[in-house]
């Protein structure tokens, strides 16, 4: 079954989670995606919620806070904001929202009530930042809550890894199970709900390596049985295409080194035995690399969702890559 276009994958989506295999630019993507969308004149929010500061370094900031705080203010009015969900912080924000305890909060944070909820229990860490994520999702400027237009026009968020995603997801599925009624259940019956509107989409970033398409299709496998939707699969760091004759593995062996020796000594280089020897090896290594690349590429467009790409940068995100990587998205259509 053909892929569905990207405009069918993107269309309404408020909330977009970008995961991917440790090491493939998670946090990168995630950055660029939320330049792009604030590029077209939306308010955009990037969360990140592992602690790592990873938005922060990618636009050279000062290290986020708990507070929102403006990144990106585009010339066409859109505007990017960043937020490291702290899970201590929403825990008293949550205590303080349902339950009203004011300064009891502050005194269960000083006992260590409060750090001890939040890291003998994963699963609690993960409800509270999920459910920051979602209070931002459902944020309205209205004097009431609920009321008014939303605050954000998307929320990207830096989810964890691909091999703990869905479970990152799901916490909430579980906690409805266990607590049946009061505001705990509600809450996360309203989140799982979220989570599973077509108007949330889960981004899965992959380089062209065997072990993250791998875990890429594996991700795909998992969070679409458990009920998430799966949005684009983005190839990152994508090297420049070579045309298939340079590649042609059946050229004859002496004419290749004749034609090198020839190149070499056209640009005044002497044409050793090591020096061709060494160039051939090379190009041998680079042409089974890039063969390998195009049977992953396959394997990626196989699964059934819009593939985007995004190229390799020689100087890595500093000094405006991100930006780069926004314009390309916008470019595939990215909206």
């Amino acid at each position: 079954m053909p892929a569905p276009a990207l405009e069918t994958a993107l269309d309404g989506v408020r909330l977009h989670v970008v995961t991917g295999k440790g090491g493939v630019g998670k946090t990168t993507v995630a950055s660029a995606l939320g330049l792009a969308l604030a590029r077209q004149g939306r308010r955009v929010l990037l969360v990140e919620v592992e602690g790592r500061q990873g938005i922060s370094q990618t636009f050279e900031v000062a290290p986020l806070g708990i507070e929102e705080r403006r990144l990106v203010h585009d010339p066409s009015g859109g505007e990017l904001w960043g937020l490291s969900v702290d899970a201590t912080a929403a825990l008293l924000e949550y205590l303080q929202t349902f339950y009203k305890l004011g300064r009891a909060g502050g005194a269960l944070e000083k006992m260590g009530v409060i750090d001890f909820a939040t890291t003998i229990a994963p699963g609690v860490r993960d409800v509270l930042l999920i459910g920051k994520v979602y209070e931002a999702v459902g944020r309205t400027t209205g004097a009431r809550r609920g009321h008014g237009p939303l605050a954000w026009d998307a929320v990207v968020l830096d989810a964890p890894p691909t091999g703990r995603v869905a479970r990152f997801l799901g916490v909430n599925e579980q906690v409805a199970d266990l607590a049946r009624v009061g505001p705990i259940h509600s809450q996360a019956e309203s989140i799982t709900r979220m989570l599973h509107d077509p108007r949330s989409r889960v981004h899965i970033v992959t380089l062209l390596e065997e072990m993250p398409v791998q875990e890429t299709a594996d991700a795909v496998t998992q969070l679409t049985g458990e009920g998430f939707r799966v949005g684009a699969l983005v190839v990152n760091q994508v090297r420049d295409t070579v045309p298939p004759a340079v590649l042609d593995t059946d050229l004859d062996a002496d004419e290749v080194e004749e034609q090198v020796r020839a190149d070499l000594a056209t640009v005044g280089v002497r044409s050793g035995a090591r020096t061709v020897g060494g160039l051939l090896a090379e190009g041998r290594a680079h042409a089974q690399r890039l063969a390998l690349e195009r049977e992953l590429t396959t394997e990626v467009e196989a699964l059934g969702h819009p593939v985007l790409r995004l190229p390799a940068l020689a100087g890595g995100v500093e000094d405006g890559g991100v930006s780069v990587l926004a314009d390309a998205l916008v470019e595939q259509g990215v909206r």
